[in-house]
């Protein structure tokens, strides 16, 4: 089958309903055995020092992985992804261009409508992709329910199958067994501490997310809210395709943001959160409106194309973690 890769999350779907499988090239990337050589390939081609290490990754995987068609979100996410289409295009992959609206309404599906004619599909049959995938959603918020109400989720593991719902790892049905396997395990494993502290997450997904999530655990703190990770899981029950896509926060303003994420720390008895923002994002300004709102302790942490987690920042996570502690 054709694979398609995708910058962001899209409406995948469309992809389905094609015949593809969607690839996102975000956790290919990280994922690789040697990431780091994936940013080297993209700055020997030319990709300056000064740009983002996912649009990089995203670059040099896509030639690696061999994918030759690209669905790149250029309203939404990022503004670099614009050149890096274009970049693409100039190394022979076919792109397609997908921009959210400004603003979540009803006009959102239109872009999916027009996606689905670029990809030989309609939208009837995109509906019907929807219908079929709402078993292995249900799973995804099982399991985040898990994490939170019943303490039997790590929030490593809450960020891999989250962050995993944006291309089911190219396997729908392999995914949603294995996603079915693991909420059986651990169910019937003993429950995290009582005492733990009790955090929340936003921004884009860490790129040292594999020592990240660990460490806060052996710091006494757990991340039982990863906002746009579970953003990738589509987890409200909606009526359909243009619903499910207006009442996703991530591509939007930050005020959609605001209040999903003042809704988590109310329901989920969160401590504090941690705010991740990536070097060189444009969305790293947004921290000024999130510490204006939310009234949380937030320490907010930068990461580039560092895949550990730096002594300096272990130093500040268990500083964050002892202020917290304190006025817990």
């Amino acid at each position: 089958m054709k694979r398609i890769g995708i910058t962001t999350t899209v409406p995948v779907e469309v992809i389905l309903a094609a015949g593809a499988v969607p690839v996102d090239l975000n956790n290919l990337f990280v994922s690789d055995a040697e990431p780091a050589s994936l940013i080297s390939a993209a700055e020997k081609t030319g990709f300056p020092l000064n740009t983002c290490a996912w649009i990089k990754g995203i670059y040099g995987t896509t030639i690696k992985y061999g994918i030759g068609e690209v669905i790149c979100v250029t309203g939404g996410d990022c503004s670099n992804t614009l050149m890096l289409m274009e970049v693409l295009r100039h190394r022979g992959v076919k792109t397609i261009p997908f921009a959210y609206t400004a603003e979540p309404n009803e006009t959102q599906i239109a872009s999916a409508k027009k996606l689905a004619l670029e990809l030989g599909t309609t939208i009837e049959a995109v509906e019907a992709v929807r219908q079929n995938l709402l078993p292995v959603r249900a799973l995804t918020s099982q399991l985040d329910r898990l994490t939170w109400q019943e303490n039997k989720i790590s929030g490593e593991g809450n960020h891999y199958w989250l962050v995993s719902s944006s291309d089911f790892n190219q396997d729908v049905n392999r995914f949603s067994n294995e996603l079915e396997e693991t909420i059986e395990k651990v169910s019937k494993s003993p429950n995290y501490p009582n005492d733990e502290l009790r955090l929340g997450f936003m921004g884009v997904p860490p790129i040292y997310a594999a020592e990240f999530y660990p460490f806060l655990e052996r710091c006494g703190g757990r991340v039982v809210f990863n906002e746009v990770q579970r953003q990738f899981s589509m987890p409200y029950q909606v009526e359909s395709l243009s619903e499910q896509y207006c009442r996703y926060t991530y591509p939007y303003s930050t005020g959609g943001r605001v209040a999903d994420i003042k809704n988590a720390i109310e329901e989920r008895h969160l401590d504090g959160i941690i705010h991740y923002v990536q070097s060189f994002c444009h969305r790293a300004i947004g921290d000024i409106i999130l510490r204006s709102e939310l009234d949380v302790p937030i320490l907010t942490i930068e990461g580039n194309a560092d895949f550990g987690v730096s002594q300096h920042l272990k130093t500040r996570l268990e500083a964050f973690l002892d202020v917290l502690r304190f006025k817990k």
